[in-house]
């Protein structure tokens, strides 16, 4: 099944009314030749309309803004998304060892999926990761990279808690532990710092059939809720995806809604209010085939949205408000 539905639900319950709620929001799910974005609508409740626009990477954003006094804040998104097979990774790459003369023309192309960020600066310790995943490898950049990713993959622990929001890769490397966030960032580090373009994309991953092997796995991990991984640029080849927290090719499963050089570019949910009182936040992420077996739509068979009516036309944020 490459259909699927996806409703993404957060909520911000305050401890008192707030006001000036200033909002951005990246929901919306990446259109282009791997994925069809067939549908999209956001709700916000107290009702709001807004406005959107595409930012530097191509990440639909929205805008709304909350002015009268409320305590609670909801904001859903839901989705239909049909998934394409990728191109298959070529068989053979350009030779890691010809890279740095290719460096010069990367930059130019792409320097800010090759250059230090906030989560992602160019630390000591990745240098270790850097000549593992060489050994490994097949001696060509395609191989470095899968081979960083599996690297990853075997040594570090995935510890909901190990780790918050705001780590860069320094917490993840010293603990050997943290979640798919930081397997992402950690992998961004290695390969750009060996000179290759590299970027963040969140997203989600859709179950298995809870029959399979690893579907269990897969549920403690994030595989029904938010997820993230990496995009490697391969010269003369173009971008291929990889997840070091699964350890499994990106495939029609993982469904995209942003991309950026890090988390920092890509929150679900960020925003502003004027009030001195703290908040609760819940997220409810549910991904399911928008057919069912006989090719029906269910798209009848989704969680109650807000009653107030609707609108916003296009929108991204995420956990992350901060009061003023």
């Amino acid at each position: 099944m490459n259909r699927y539905r996806l409703v993404h639900s957060t909520e911000f319950v305050y401890d008192g009314p707030v006001s000036e709620s200033y909002n951005e929001v990246r929901l919306r799910p990446i259109h282009d030749d791997r994925q069809s974005c067939l549908s999209f609508r956001l709700l916000t409740s107290p009702a709001s309309r807004g406005t959107s626009y595409r930012d530097a990477w191509g990440n639909w954003i929205h805008l709304f803004n909350i002015l009268p006094e409320h305590c609670r804040l909801k904001v859903e998104a839901e989705s239909v998304v049909l998934a394409h097979d990728a191109p298959e990774p070529p068989g053979e790459s350009l030779p890691l060892a010809d890279l740095n003369a290719r460096r010069e023309e990367l930059l130019e192309e792409f320097y800010d999926f090759m250059a230090p960020s906030s989560y992602v600066p160019f630390l000591p310790q990745l240098g270790d990761i850097v000549c593992a995943a060489g050994k490994r490898g097949d001696g060509s950049v395609g191989g470095f990279a899968q081979a960083a990713s599996d690297y990853i993959h075997e040594n570090f622990s995935y510890v909901k808690g190990a780790t918050h929001v705001n780590s860069s890769i320094a917490d993840p490397l010293a603990l050997l532990a943290g979640v798919c966030q930081d397997f992402a960032h950690v992998l961004l580090g290695v390969v750009r710092s060996r000179g290759l373009p590299a970027r963040y994309v969140s997203g989600y991953l859709a179950p298995e059939n809870e029959s399979e092997p690893g579907a269990r796995q897969e549920e403690v991990i994030g595989g029904r809720a938010s997820h993230a991984w990496v995009e490697v640029f391969l010269p003369d080849f173009g971008w291929i995806g990889l997840d070091p927290t699964l350890g499994k090719p990106v495939g029609l499963r993982h469904i995209r809604l942003a991309c950026g050089r890090d988390y920092g570019d890509v929150p679900p949910v960020r925003g502003v209010y004027k009030g001195r009182v703290g908040q609760r936040l819940s997220v409810d992420v549910l991904v399911r085939p928008a057919l069912d077996g006989e090719g029906r739509e269910l798209l009848s068979e989704i969680s109650e949205g807000p009653h107030e009516p609707p609108q916003v036309t296009e929108r991204p944020q995420q956990p992350g408000q901060q009061q003023q």
